[in-house]
C-alpha cells in the first residue's frame, strides 16, 4: 500500500533535437508512488521514449503543464541542463536532480543557488559508494551508450564484422579498437564480441586489463608500440587519472602506431569536469586505412578523443577514414536509458526524503552532491 502523498516530483518534455530521453517513467512512478512521491509529468514528454500520456495516467502519473509543474511541484528532474528561464521559473525552496555536468558548466550552480532552489548534480556521485550504485547515472547511461556505440560503427563499416565462409570465399572479421574499457567500453567490447568482430582494447587503468581479457578481446599493449608505462593510472572513483603531459604524447604516439592495423575504433575515455584526452591525433587518423570508421563517445564542446571529431558530426576525410561524433548515443535508445536514467533519479530522491520532504543533511556522505543549498519550500498540508 502506498504511503500517504506528500511530495510532489515533475518532469519537463525535454524531448528537443537529437534528446529522446525522459525524467519519469511509468515504470519509475511504482517506486516514487511507494516513498509518498506524486510524480508528474508535461505533456507528451514520454513520446519519443516510447511512453504516452495514457501510459503515465494508468501508472498514477498526473499530467500538467510546463507552468504548473514548475511552480507547484516540491521537486523537478531535468535530463539536460535546463535553461535560466527555467530555473528562475520553479518554486523558491524546491529541490531539483538531473545530469548538470557543473564540474563543466560552471555558472549552473550559481543560477540555482540564485533562483533558491536547491540542486542536486548526479553527474558527481560518489560512485565508489555501495549505497549509490543504483543511482549512478553515469553508469547507467554509459552502458546504454557503449553498446548503440557498436551498432553504429558496425552500420557505417563498409564490409561484414563476423569471419564468414562463403562458397565464393572466406571473408575476415572486422579488426576492432576500443580505447577506453569503462562502462562504456565494455560493454562496446561484448557487443562487438557477440556480432563476430576481433575486438582489441586499452585502458590506462591496471584493473581493465583483466575485465578486458575476461569478454574475450585482447588488451593492447602500447608499450610495444613505444607506449608509456602507467601502472598507477587509476585514479579516484573508479575513472582513469590524467595523465602528465609526457605521458600522454607517448601514449598518443603509441596509439597513432598501433590504430593503422584496425578497421573500426572506438573511443570512450572521459575526465569527469575536464578536456578528455586527445589519444588519436591526426596523424593516427591519416594512418588508418581507407574505409575505417571511428566513433567518439567523448566528442564535446571541449573536445573528443579523437582530434578532428565534433559533436552530432560526421566528418570523411580525405584519406577516407570516417569519424563520427556520437555524445547522444544513449539518447538513440531512449526507452532503455529512459528507464534506467528515471530508477536512478528515483533512488537519489527517495534517499534524501526526511519527515514528508526533500532535505539534506550535512553528515551525509552523499551530500556533495549538491551544487546549491537552499532551505526546502515548507511543505503545505495535501
Amino acid at each position: 500500500m502506498n504511503k500517504t502523498l506528500t511530495i510532489t516530483l515533475g518532469a519537463l518534455n525535454e524531448a528537443i533535437g537529437s534528446e529522446c530521453r525522459v525524467a519519469i517513467t511509468p515504470e519509475s512512478a511504482a517506486k516514487l508512488l511507494k516513498a509518498g512521491v506524486q510524480p508528474a509529468i508535461e505533456s507528451g514528454a514520454g513520446v519519443k521514449a516510447g511512453f504516452t500520456d495514457s501510459d503515465y495516467e494508468a501508472a498514477g502519473v498526473k499530467i500538467l503543464s510546463r507552468n504548473e509543474i514548475l511552480k507547484s511541484s516540491d521537486a523537478v528532474a531535468y535530463i539536460s541542463v535546463p535553461e535560466s528561464s527555467v530555473i528562475y521559473t520553479q518554486a523558491k525552496g524546491s529541490f531539483t536532480v538531473g545530469l548538470f555536468s557543473s564540474l563543466v558548466n560552471k555558472n549552473i550552480a550559481q543560477q540555482f543557488e540564485s533562483a533558491k532552489v536547491t540542486a542536486l548534480d548526479i553527474t558527481l556521485l560518489p560512485r565508489q559508494l555501495s549505497r549509490a550504485q543504483s543511482m549512478d547515472a553515469m553508469t547507467s547511461q554509459a552502458c546504454v551508450a557503449g553498446y548503440k556505440a557498436a551498432l553504429l560503427a558496425a552500420n557505417e563499416y563498409n564490409a561484414f564484422l563476423p569471419m564468414m565462409s562463403t562458397a565464393a570465399g572466406t571473408i575476415k572479421p572486422a579488426a576492432v579498437l576500443i580505447l577506453g574499457a569503462g562502462i562504456a567500453g565494455l560493454q562496446a567490447i561484448g557487443t562487438l564480441k557477440r556480432l563476430g568482430a576481433l575486438v582489441t582494447a586499452y585502458d590506462v587503468r591496471p584493473a581493465a586489463k583483466e575485465e578486458i581479457l575476461s569478454l574475450g578481446a585482447k588488451f593492447l599493449d602500447l608499450a610495444s608500440f613505444g607506449g608509456p608505462d602507467l601502472s598507477a593510472g587509476q585514479g579516484k572513483g573508479g575513472y582513469a587519472r590524467e595523465l602528465t603531459n609526457e605521458e600522454k604524447l607517448a601514449q598518443q604516439a603509441a596509439v597513432d602506431k598501433a590504430a593503422a592495423q584496425f578497421d573500426i575504433i572506438i573511443t570512450t575515455a572521459q575526465v569527469p569536469g575536464r578536456k578528455p584526452p586527445v589519444l588519436l591525433t591526426k596523424a593516427g587518423v591519416e594512418g588508418l586505412k581507407r574505409g575505417s570508421v571511428i566513433v567518439d563517445i567523448a566528442a564535446s564542446a571541449l573536445g573528443g578523443n579523437v582530434e578532428g571529431s565534433q559533436p552530432e558530426m560526421t566528418i570523411q576525410t580525405d584519406s577516407g577514414v570516417k569519424i563520427i561524433g556520437a555524445p547522444y548515443l544513449a539518447s538513440t535508445a531512449p526507452k532503455t536509458a529512459s528507464n534506467l536514467l528515471a530508477r536512478n533519479i528515483a533512488d537519489v530522491l527517495i534517499h534524501f526524503i526526511s519527515d514528508g520532504k526533500f532535505v539534506i543533511q550535512d553528515a551525509d556522505e552523499l551530500a556533495v552532491l549538491a551544487i546549491s543549498a537552499a532551505n526546502n519550500r515548507p511543505q503545505s498540508d495535501k
